[in-house]
């Protein structure tokens, strides 16, 4: 049901407010790339510093601009189970057709304390529920076990985004949860090896500038064609490898205002890339060979 590529995107700002304009385009041109889904208002779209009304418009908007042409997976997660609750409701209520539930972070709950948590946003909302997994954030995993115990639990938990750079979990994972439980990349460089130990797709960084790339390289791979989706993970692997040299969404935020897609502007704690890793960025979006860099580097 969600297997695939699916784009987190970025929030386009311009002097402090969100960029509609941009955002609008951003999305028109991931259904022209043809990926299977967006993800507004995850990490990517700097959640941590949007606001709860900023929260529910993105949302909003992404299902107006998305129009039921791909799926609309809304990040709403948080470290305070009532509020992900609110933030659910309201992405329910905004015709989402699923949503993205990251492990509370800063507070580290246990394995029970998040059970307890996901299990609560569940029984408050209808919509498929996509666990997300990134212990380099939240400090926290959510382990195999819980996981296990969660979908026997609540029937609309479906599956979970793994980003915790270990194709062995994704193993674990599969073989524990069967066939039906969508586990999906939560990291371009290893949405292959994912992919081959029983992963169907990709929440993507990367995608959000290459969506018709990563829409192939994933799709190819489903469809039995690995030397075809190979070959597009090498040529993009200085890229993936670069979007994470700084704090994500700063990388991509980078390149995609170096390709002329939308003004760079974030929201303090975040800043602009140091001098240093702009340039090593600049070389990979040109050994990637991605179109409008190399006049704008």
């Amino acid at each position: 049901m969600f297997q695939g590529t699916h784009t987190a995107l970025v929030t386009p700002f311009c002097d402090g407010q969100i960029d509609t304009a941009r955002f609008k385009a951003l999305i028109q041109a991931q259904i022209k790339g043809g990926v299977d889904g967006i993800v507004p208002v995850g990490t990517t779209g700097e959640s941590p510093t949007i606001s709860p009304a900023e929260h529910i418009t993105i949302i909003r908007a992404a299902v107006e601009f998305a129009k039921g042409r791909v799926k609309v997976i809304a990040g709403t997660g948080a470290n305070s189970t009532n509020e992900a609750i609110h933030l659910t409701q309201a992405a329910e209520a905004a015709g989402a057709d699923a949503s993205l539930q990251v492990a509370p972070y800063y507070n580290r709950p246990s394995q029970e304390g998040l059970f307890q948590h996901f299990r609560s946003i569940a029984k408050a909302t209808r919509l498929p529920i996509i666990l997300y997994s990134i212990p380099g954030r939240c400090g926290v995993s959510i382990a195999v076990e819980t996981v296990a115990r969660l979908k026997k639990t609540c029937r609309n938990i479906i599956g979970i985004k793994e980003a915790g750079g270990d194709a062995d979990r994704v193993s674990q994972l599969r073989h524990l949860l069967g066939p039906r439980f969508t586990i999906l990349s939560g990291d371009d460089a290893l949405t292959l090896p994912f992919m081959a130990v029983g992963a169907e797709g990709v929440i993507s960084v990367a995608s959000n500038l290459v969506p018709r790339e990563m829409s192939r390289m994933v799709q190819s791979f489903r469809e039995g064609k690995q030397p075809q989706a190979l070959a597009i993970h090498e040529r993009l692997y200085p890229l993936f490898k670069a979007l994470f040299l700084e704090t994500n969404p700063v990388p991509i935020k980078t390149a995609m205002a170096l390709a002329g897609k939308l003004t760079l502007e974030l929201r303090l704690p975040l800043v602009p890339m140091s001098a240093s890793n702009k340039r090593i960025l600049i070389q990979a979006l040109k050994a990637s060979k991605i179109k409008g860099i190399a006049r704008r580097g």
